[in-house]
């Protein structure tokens, strides 16, 4: 899958804050489509990780009820510029995606 994250992060002391734009279209499976009636399959990510230098920072379990292309934010302690950040997801469908930044 092409690059769906983009993130930030941004130091301010010791605290790290950390924002990211997933791009996903979290679909429920119980939305039909308009011209066939037919359910529109669920398709939704299930797992979120961050990861801060290599080591879990947080993870979130996520279902049908995200909305579409989902934001999220937080914060961490014990980071500085030049540490790295990485976010990673997979979906109920086996895809996954994945990706670092230094935090600034």
């Amino acid at each position: 899958m092409a690059k769906s994250i983009r993130i930030r992060a941004n130091a301010k002391g010791s605290v790290v804050t950390v924002k990211a734009l997933l791009t996903h279209p979290m679909e429920t499976g119980r939305r039909k489509n308009k011209k066939t009636g037919k359910k529109i399959p669920a398709h939704f990510i299930q797992e979120v990780n961050c990861t801060h230098n290599g080591k879990t920072v947080m993870t979130a379990e996520w279902g049908g009820a995200v909305s579409k292309n989902p934001y999220l934010s937080f914060k961490f302690g014990g980071g500085k510029p030049g540490d790295t950040v990485g976010i990673a997801w997979s979906d109920n469908l086996g895809k996954k995606d994945s990706v670092e930044t230094k935090v600034k």
